[in-house]
């Protein structure tokens, strides 16, 4: 039985509340950390009261940003693999993992506190992008074009590695040259013939 007490979302605020969470992402991504609450209401076509009442502090705002972009960016795999073969699916979605730390680059103070007081955001944050890679890998399996036998959470730290090595927006080239060493390592089907030392 549902609780009376919880009321849920009227259609046209959770129309306002993801416009103002998509506005949010583009800031950030943006202005970084002088992204202003003003601003992106402007952007989302909404009012700043409605931010406030929404999001009555910054972080508030950020948490659900994050959730939001993480959500959005996992969802991704199915449309992808609609429209291309696994492997380049897979390839445009590590693209858009790069536009998605973007974002987070520029609530990356905020997001840092946020992350270490709440192991579970962390977590889910982990299991939802391990998701979305391991469609892609299944998928990729079974086309013929990804390799076997390299887990869905070791493409994940490997990419996790490239956006710490080269995430900054003037490195981008870099990052997208990266990710094209890891997709050969994922998809060359005759394996690894390198040293392990």
């Amino acid at each position: 039985m549902s609780d009376p007490s919880v009321r849920p979302i009227r259609a046209d605020a959770r129309a306002n509340e993801d416009k103002l969470l998509a506005a949010a992402a583009a800031a950030f991504a943006r202005d970084g950390a002088g992204a202003t609450l003003k601003q992106i209401a402007k952007d989302a076509g909404v009012g700043i009261g409605t931010l406030y009442r929404r999001f009555p502090a910054r972080e508030q705002l950020v948490d659900a940003t994050y959730r939001y972009e993480t959500a959005r960016l996992a969802a991704r795999t199915m449309d992808l693999l609609r429209e291309l073969p696994a492997d380049r699916a897979l390839r445009t979605w590590m693209s858009q993992v790069l536009d998605y730390l973007a974002a987070k680059h520029g609530m990356a103070d905020t997001l840092k506190t946020l992350l270490q007081n709440d192991e579970q955001l962390s977590s889910q944050t982990r299991e939802q992008l391990t998701g979305a890679i391991e469609e892609f890998r299944l998928a990729g399996i079974a086309q013929g074009v990804i390799r076997g036998n390299v887990p869905s959470p070791d493409i994940l730290m490997a990419l996790a590695g490239v956006t710490l090595a080269a995430g900054a927006a003037h490195q981008r080239a870099q990052a997208e040259r990266l990710l094209d060493l890891l997709m050969d390592g994922i998809t060359r089907p005759d394996g690894w013939r390198g040293t392990t030392a």
